[in-house]
């Protein structure tokens, strides 16, 4: 019985309460979603413990990384027998993998000694890390599946690989979370806004009355000449490596003007902020699409995957339009990533939210099929919702969540939003969300909904795909397509109260009162 219950909590709450400090291989095992492959894989040791098998799996997690990108790597180095997207498809997986590699390897490092976590904040960034390499693995397959088919060569040589990865990166995220989170985790109270700590010059103010954002440098963008550079990438170029978070950020002003350029702020590119001259005024535009033989994930005008990026007073175009299928505006990868009054417009998929925590304050996002989707842990919060008008005959989602595994930690929370039409929507059936991946999560919150919202709310993906599993839920909506009285009947469907929905803000759902604070963005913490 205390199994189930346990089962049953981590598919309704963020945080599991169950914690198993001991026991058998094959105890431990079936509490993970794949036993007879975990039980294949851990050691026959009656005297390991849970901690010491979580550290084994993540120790043979590293390896499947490592090997998957040589495998990998292999087949980019035959180039000439290789198509032109496939090769895109190819060189997104290595990325990913390599960035498991270091998830993974940031995870072992943080365990290796030590079998209780020092905080509640040390137990959200490892499972927020476990959680991305999952979202990783699935992201490659994706690519790889989009553009060929089993037969493939290059897709039948690395379909084990990938799946078995999934598997043992699965189990190494099960075992973290029963073995490291602590049983109070679920019972935790809020933290409530702290005003961030006041530093002295040189620093900047986002907002009237705001927190004052430590700055180390500052650099200036004008296309028309005049500043340090013309376009954002040199900026991004110029910017130091893996600087510390706490030394301020690198500040990089873009004053208006249209910027026809892809930008792509990479993982060693942190805490960086960008901050424009304002929606419509400062804008960085580009038109890849997967029509044009790029992967979704490589689609996007902007890609941002340095921890603690701010974006700020942009905005950000695909405009591919809507008969070229995915197109991506933002494609953000970036944890503790923030974006304050900026603009994302494109038609399908304008917004992927790909993994990691994320957080969008008082933007506008506009698009018609899946046009928030991606596996972050993401809140957006006094933002304005605006679904376009599609291609004949096609429907609108707003969003299309991936999550792939139980114990991740993401979803998609919309709170104090509005949902209107955009110019021209006519009258376009526009649903809530469908589940994109088994345990896909969303939730609206304190939102108001125009009547463009079709009565049953929610959309299915494929025939009854995942409306068991999944989990999406209403809670305290208003406007006349809030109206619950006609929504789906799935089981994964809820209309919640305070206590359920509290679980998705800010201080719950993506730790964001301990990170937000020295961004200077504004933000509720709580319902």
């Amino acid at each position: 019985m205390h199994f189930i219950t346990c089962l049953v909590s981590l598919f309704f709450m963020l945080y599991s309460p169950c914690l198993l400090v001991s026991g058998s291989k094959d105890s431990i095992c079936n509490d993970t979603p794949f036993p007879s492959f975990c039980k294949s894989i851990l050691p026959s040791n009656d005297s390991f413990s849970i901690h010491d098998h979580g550290r084994f799996s993540i120790n043979q997690s590293i390896s499947s990384a490592k090997s998957l990108m040589s495998l990998v790597q292999g087949l980019l180095d035959r180039q000439d027998s290789v198509s032109e997207n496939m090769i895109h498809a190819l060189e997104d997986c290595t990325l990913l993998q390599s960035l498991n590699v270091d998830y993974l390897s940031k995870t072992l490092v943080s365990i290796r000694s030590t079998d209780a976590l020092g905080s509640f904040e040390d137990e959200d960034n490892l499972l927020t890390l476990l959680s991305a390499t999952l979202t990783n693995q699935q992201t490659c397959l994706d690519g790889l599946q989009s553009i060929s088919s089993p037969s493939d060569p290059q897709s039948s040589t690395l379909q084990t690989p990938l799946f078995n990865g999934t598997m043992l990166f699965s189990v190494s995220l099960a075992i973290f979370r029963h073995g490291w989170v602590s049983a109070t985790r679920q019972s935790r109270t809020l933290v409530e806004r702290k005003l961030g700590r006041k530093t002295t010059s040189p620093g900047l103010v986002l907002y009237p009355g705001g927190n004052v954002v430590k700055v180390n440098q500052t650099v200036v963008v004008n296309p028309s000449g005049g500043g340090d550079f013309r376009t954002i990438s040199d900026a991004v170029a110029a910017a130091p490596d893996n600087i510390d978070g706490s030394n301020g950020f690198f500040v990089i002003r873009a004053v208006a003007g249209t910027y026809n350029e892809y930008v792509n702020i990479t993982s060693s590119k942190k805490y960086l902020m960008m901050i424009g001259d304002g929606i419509n005024q400062t804008i960085i535009t580009g038109n890849r699409s997967v029509a044009d033989n790029f992967t979704t994930f490589d689609t996007a005008t902007l890609i941002v995957a340095g921890q603690g990026f701010v974006g700020v007073n942009m905005t950000i175009r695909n405009t591919a339009g809507p008969s070229n299928n995915q197109a991506v505006a933002v494609r953000s990868n970036a944890d503790t990533s923030t974006f304050y009054r900026c603009s994302f417009e494109a038609y399908q998929d304008t917004l992927y939210t790909h993994s990691l925590r994320q957080f969008y304050r008082e933007c506008d996002i506009y698009g018609t099929i899946d046009f928030i989707f991606g596996n972050a842990a993401v809140v957006l919060q006094n933002c304005n919702i605006f679904p376009r008008l599609p291609l004949q005959g096609q429907f609108n989602a707003i969003t299309a969540q991936g999550r792939t595994d139980l114990n991740q930690n993401t979803g998609t929370s919309i709170q104090n939003c509005s949902i209107t039409p955009a110019e021209n929507l006519g009258s376009t059936a526009t649903y809530l969300g469908r589940p994109w991946k088994q345990y896909s999560r969303a939730v609206y919150l304190e939102s108001f909904m125009d009547s463009l919202i079709d009565p049953a709310g929610w959309i299915a993906w494929s025939g009854d795909f995942a409306l068991n599993t999944s989990y999406y839920a209403e809670f305290n909506n208003s406007g006349p397509g809030s109206n619950t009285s006609n929504r789906v009947t799935w089981e994964s469907f809820h209309i919640i109260n305070g206590t359920d929905a509290v679980n998705f803000t800010v201080s719950n759902f993506i730790s964001g009162a301990s990170w937000l604070p020295a961004t200077g963005v504004p933000y509720n913490a709580d319902l």
